[in-house]
Formats: structure tokens, sequence, C-alpha cells
């Protein structure tokens, strides 16, 4: 178990450090929110997503 300063320290880090995105989907988009939910890691496959967008980019 993390100690009260060692909790501390992982909030400030956190807060300092981490950035976060959510993602809302319509009714419209039903089928790519079901897609994702059957993903076993969806912060891994959004991110693999982005990752070979980026280097399709890159490759233009």
């Amino acid at each position: 178990m993390a100690t009260e300063a060692q909790l501390r320290a992982n909030a400030k880090y956190a807060k300092a450090n981490v950035k976060r995105v959510g993602v809302s989907f319509y009714p419209s988009e039903r089928d790519i929110y079901e897609w994702l939910q059957t993903q076993p890691n969806k912060q891994g496959y959004v991110k693999a997503l982005i990752r070979a967008d980026m280097e399709r980019a890159r490759g233009e």
C-alpha cells in the first residue's frame, strides 16, 4: 500500500505531466463505440491507431 506521501507525489506528477482526452460517441456512431468496446486494451488500441496515422502522414 502506498503511503500518503507517495500518493501526494504521484498526484503532483500526474497533474504536471499526464494529459487526458475524453471522447464522446453520438447515437449515429454506435458502431464505432461498440467496436471499441470489443478491444481488450482500449487505450493501447487508440494509441496504435494514432501512431499508424502519424507514420502514414510522415510518409506522404
